[in-house]
């Protein structure tokens, strides 16, 4: 049986095995079929991820796998799942496996990467007009993410295209274990007969979007294993059966083994420049789809006396989307004093390492063409700066005292809630001019940040921070 047909048991209405099956056939005649093609790899290295002990799938001959080996399969859509690969990844050399990296969105005469293209093509361009009008995102785009992704007919839909996916991975060694951080490769290793798939869930909303039978499913909360586990609200018109016994579980957050190793550090140094009335280091992110610029506007204009008088300190890392720097540039010209890393890794990374321990004053700005330099750099600068403002993306897990930006997507305000639960970051500010008051806040109380970094080391203690250990252990010994 066709898993379009059923969902964990739960058989799928005519009508919707009829739009998968129509889905499927409109991706056949869009992309092709290329069933008949073997497709094989060659395993390279990657500055960004070596000192991960990772290697990257490229087209090729000669990729070899060991009993140590761990496929870390994603997709390039934003920036979210390729950072919780990188966290994937990191921990899997931590416990001492030989991780790969499969981006299934790096193959482009695919069928498979055609069609993941296609669609994340579809997301960004959504993203990007819900900043843009807020009739579209109230109308469409906040309905879409939060209930039409949260349909089981959905999921339905993705599990027949899935289908289409497959060979891409038809000729790579099956007992592998496989840790997907999307749906959709997660679906593409079931339907190509891995054996040890475990989905990585990353959102803490509950969503079809994100379910691959098959596969075993991680989730990084409490709430969140319940919403899933009864497939809440996925079917409105019906009760649904729930996700079998040993096909769930919740991990914790998923964070790097950079940061939960040298967590404890990190927070006393932080909390040193609080009582020392030091300059407070703000790192602010653009995310993968480049969206909320006005929010960018007012966030550096709220920090730019701040900064003037010494007082804060702005890392600005605009991702791989040049056009945001230079329109953050024209319309506030007190950027241009930044200091500028453009496209040089190795500079941005050394620059990064000195600030963990040493002082550091006014604008540093951070724009990369390469992918993995683009997201990694966040990362290294989460560990030196005090406040990272963010929306509350995938980000919304990481143990760093955090400013939460407004959404984009209904889907990501559970994020924020999760933070805000836990103690390590702030509810989501849901306009620019509550962002603004939130950064004053900050600066000029000392008990909120105080309070996150004492939270965060409570979390610590309690493993909240360790589910990336615990799903390279669950893929391991399955």
């Amino acid at each position: 049986m066709s898993k379009y047909t059923s969902v964990f048991g739960n058989e799928m209405p005519k009508k919707v095995i009829a739009k998968a099956e129509k889905t499927k056939s409109k991706f056949i005649r869009k992309f092709g079929d290329d069933g008949n093609v073997k497709y094989t790899f060659s395993a390279v290295e990657n500055e960004v991820l070596a000192p991960l002990g990772t290697k990257v799938l490229v087209k090729g001959d000669g990729a070899r796998f060991s009993a140590r080996s761990v496929i870390i399969g994603n997709i390039r859509m934003g920036f979210g799942h390729y950072r919780i690969s990188m966290a994937m990844a990191s921990c899997s050399h931590a416990l001492g496996f030989e991780p790969v990296w499969l981006d299934l969105n790096s193959f482009p005469d695919s069928t498979c990467t055609k069609l993941i293209s296609y669609q994340n093509d579809l997301y960004s361009m959504g993203s990007r007009l819900s900043d843009k009008s807020r009739l579209f995102n109230k109308l469409y785009w906040e309905p879409l993410n939060s209930e039409g992704f949260r349909k089981l007919s959905y999921n339905a839909c993705d599990q027949a295209a899935s289908e289409l996916t497959a060979n891409l991975l038809r000729d790579l060694p099956k007992n592998v274990p496989f840790v997907a951080t999307h749906a959709w490769p997660a679906q593409a290793a079931v339907c190509a007969g891995f054996e040890r798939v475990v989905n990585a869930v990353p959102d803490n909303w509950p969503m079809a979007l994100h379910l691959a039978e098959g596969s075993l499913h991680t989730v990084q909360t409490p709430s969140s294993f319940l919403g899933y586990k009864a497939l809440r609200g996925m079917d409105k018109k019906r009760s649904l059966r729930p996700i079998p016994d040993g096909e769930l579980a919740y991990t914790g957050h998923y964070v790097d083994h950079e940061f939960v190793s040298n967590l404890e550090n990190d927070t006393a140094l932080r909390v040193d420049r609080i009582k020392s009335e030091k300059a407070k280091r703000y790192l602010l992110t653009v995310g993968g789809a480049g969206a909320q610029k006005e929010i960018f506007r007012r966030v550096i204009e709220t920090l730019l006396p701040e900064i003037k008088a010494g007082k804060a300190t702005l890392f600005l890392n605009v991702g791989d989307h040049k056009n945001v720097w230079e329109g953050l540039l024209n319309e506030i010209p007190a950027l241009a004093s930044a200091t500028l890393f453009e496209n040089d890794y190795r500079a941005a990374s050394a620059f990064a390492a000195q600030a963990l321990n040493g002082d550091v004053n006014g604008i540093y700005a951070f724009c990369h063409e390469d992918i993995f330099a683009a997201v990694y750099i966040t990362n290294l600068l989460i560990r030196a700066c005090d406040v990272l403002v963010t929306k509350p993306s995938e980000l919304s897990f990481y143990p760093v005292p955090k400013l939460f930006i407004h959404r984009v997507g209904g889907h990501e305000a559970y994020g924020a809630l999760r933070s805000a639960e836990v103690g390590d970051g702030t509810y989501e500010c849901e306009t620019p001019r509550e962002t603004a008051d939130m950064i004053k806040l900050m600066q000029t109380d000392s008990e909120v940040l105080l309070s996150f970094n004492n939270a965060i080391l409570k979390n610590k203690a309690a493993g909240i921070y360790d589910g990336a250990y615990n799903v390279i252990r669950l893929a391991t010994t399955r």
